[in-house]
């Protein structure tokens, strides 16, 4: 079992940009925060990813492998064993997202 995500969590793209969190549940905490889910919106800010002279930063992560067994208002959860895709506003993918900090009280899969 892995440590589950929740709004004081610390993500980040693999060029520095910093992961926003913006979630529906108001009701579910995991460790004094409320717990995310694979459809909560994941934003991205300050990525300096430069392709070929010219700035093509991740804009937002989409989750391609959210918790199997553990849900939220019925929403897959997101533990430190997801998997995130950072994604430009073309839909390139650039990388996957950095877990960085999570709280270690509540665990699940």
């Amino acid at each position: 079992m892995a440590s589950l995500l929740n709004m004081s969590s610390t993500l980040m793209c693999p060029h520095g940009g910093t992961v926003t969190i913006a979630s529906a549940n108001n009701r579910v905490k995991a460790g004094g925060d409320f717990a995310v889910t694979s459809n909560d919106q994941f934003t991205i800010a300050g990525c300096t990813l430069n392709v070929s002279g010219a700035l093509h930063p991740c804009v937002m992560v989409q989750w391609v492998e959210p918790g199997k067994h553990s849900t939220v208002i019925q929403n897959p959860t997101l533990n430190e064993a997801s998997t995130g895709l950072c994604v430009a506003g073309d839909q390139a993918v650039q990388g996957t997202v950095q877990i960085v900090a999570t709280q270690q009280q509540v665990t699940g899969s």
